[in-house]
């Protein structure tokens, strides 16, 4: 792994020509003013940076926070923050190697899902069933539950989490490494291990490293297929038709050890101004029933509407276009990951997020009918504004262990989308379509998805800040249920025994218990 090395630790401060790019991240609504950026390349340097900062004075009283970024991709402002005083960046350690002390393969923080997949893979076979956006860190990536195109095959990558290293600050403002495993007597130990398996990165320390036992091996090939259809084609029946065959087909398929369990797919549903609704699929062929397995899902969702499918145009979300895929190709997975991969454009966003535990009902499809720019906001114009449907279940239902990731009985995941350009005059109403369509969707429940009942709360690693407001949460679960449901108190629990002086905090951070 990786050793210290002997130049001096780089200090990236206002006037370093490197600040303006290392102060911000992928979502550019977010620009922090820290005093300064530390770049490190270690576990100990790790430490001794940490250790620095917590004892220095803030020049600004108003900017007192200290953040760890690795691969930039938090959509609030967590971690390009105003009130960010010191950014610690473990984008450079990125070292991937089999620890046979451990018997686990070892991952530092600082690792993107790509350089993991195309490391990891051909070093061992093996696979993290992570997710299909290559610049995402595994630092925030790993702690918030990870997903994926082959989690419903392989579960979430929390569920091979072994052993995780973080950089702790005590009571009296030391700092040290602290190793947890699975196997560890102490109590406390296992708890700080629990909480990084879905209890959201940036809460009880600096994840250094982790480490991954039993890891899964891909399919050495699988069936990939990217189509569309044009909305001008689409009636409300029709467009209701798809959304429900969709949701359907998920909550018929559950069975992980069957192709159509394994299968993964994800509906693109875009606001009319972009002209295509989209699908993107993938199953294993490698055991000869992936194929008929895509012919019966395409069957179940393409041949029930009459709107005909064809290539895709233009990128929608996070994911580009996937050209020439409206006939679905067989190729290796490795090949199929990169050709999903996308890290998106240097532009702003808004996101939401939420589980489902069965297919959408009626209210909920017409009313993204009508926000999507059928009835309402028919004179928006922003051809990324997109509400996406991923499959989920399968093996993520039937985890192998206890993890704080606590959302494992839903059959969809959706995550809403909105981007634009900095400065764009109109970011007001991209603002107001994200909002109002989320909570149109949910008008039953409050304006979320809330825990119980058809839906199951939100994805930490999706943060939604509206959520601790009650002008867009009408609910009464607050952001913490939805999140983390009954493992929040525990969650509380370990933060008090890991994080006294709440080093760690942001707007939706784990809150130290009452008292």
């Amino acid at each position: 792994m990786t050793d210290s090395p002997a130049q001096p630790q780089p200090t990236v401060r206002p006037d370093d020509k490197r600040y303006p790019a290392l102060s911000r991240g992928f979502n550019q609504r977010w620009i922090a003013d820290p005093e300064y950026v530390r770049v490190v390349r270690s576990a100990e340097e790790v430490r001794a940076a940490l250790a620095a900062a917590v004892k220095e004075r803030p020049a600004d009283p108003g900017r007192t926070r200290i953040t760890v970024r690795s691969g930039g991709h938090c959509y609030e402002d967590f971690v390009c923050g105003d009130d960010v005083r010191v950014i610690l960046d473990i984008g450079q350690m990125c070292a991937v190697a089999y620890d046979p002390g451990m018997r686990a393969y070892c991952v530092e923080a600082g690792a993107t899902n790509w350089h993991v997949y195309s490391h990891l893979y051909p070093l061992s076979g093996t696979a993290l069933p992570g997710g299909s956006c290559y610049s995402v860190g595994l630092g925030g990536h790993i702690p918030g539950g990870g997903y994926g195109l082959l989690s419903r095959q392989y579960g979430l990558t929390v569920d091979y989490l072994y052993a995780v290293e973080v950089a702790v600050v005590r009571a009296d403002r030391s700092v040290e490494l602290v190793l947890a495993t699975r196997d560890d007597t102490d109590r406390d130990l296992r708890e700080l291990l629990w909480a990084h398996t879905g209890g959201g990165g940036g809460n009880f320390g600096v994840v250094t490293r982790f480490w991954f036992r039993d890891l899964p091996e891909p399919p050495a090939q699988v069936l990939l297929t990217g189509l569309a259809w044009d909305w001008k084609d689409f009636t409300k029946d029709e467009f209701a038709t798809l959304v429900t065959a969709f949701g359907e087909y998920f909550r018929d398929h559950q069975d992980p050890g069957t192709a159509a369990g394994r299968l993964f797919a994800i509906l693109k549903l875009t606001h009319v101004s972009n002209g295509q609704i989209g699908l993107l699929a993938q199953v294993d062929v490698d055991d000869g029933t992936g194929p008929a397995a895509m012919r019966e899902f395409l069957a179940a969702v393409d041949d029930r509407i009459a709107p005909r499918s064809r290539a895709m145009e233009g990128a929608m979300g996070e994911h580009p276009a996937v050209v020439h895929m409206d006939i679905p190709r067989v190729m290796p997975w490795l090949t199929a990951t990169q050709a999903l991969n996308g890290s998106g454009q240097n532009r702003c966003g808004k996101y939401k997020s939420a589980y489902l535990r069965e297919p959408f009902a009626p209210e909920q499809i017409d009313a993204m009918w009508a926000y999507l720019g059928k009835e309402r906001y028919k004179d928006y114009k922003n051809d990324q504004a997109i509400i996406q449907v991923d499959s989920y279940g399968g093996a993520v239902n039937r985890p192998p262990r206890d993890t704080a990731a606590r959302q494992r009985d839903s059959i969809l995941k959706l995550q809403y989308q909105v981007y634009w350009t900095e400065h764009d005059v109109h970011e007001p109403e991209h603002m107001a379509w994200i909002r109002d369509t989320y909570k149109a969707t949910f008008a039953a429940t409050g304006g979320v998805p809330t825990v119980g009942g058809p839906s199951d709360g939100c994805y930490i690693n999706y943060p939604d800040t509206d959520l601790n407001l009650p002008e867009w949460n009408g609910s009464d679960q607050p952001w913490s249920t939805l999140y983390y449901k009954d493992a929040y108190p525990r969650l509380q629990k370990v933060k008090k025994r890991w994080d006294p002086l709440n080093v760690f905090r942001n707007r939706q951070s784990i809150e130290p218990p009452p008292g």
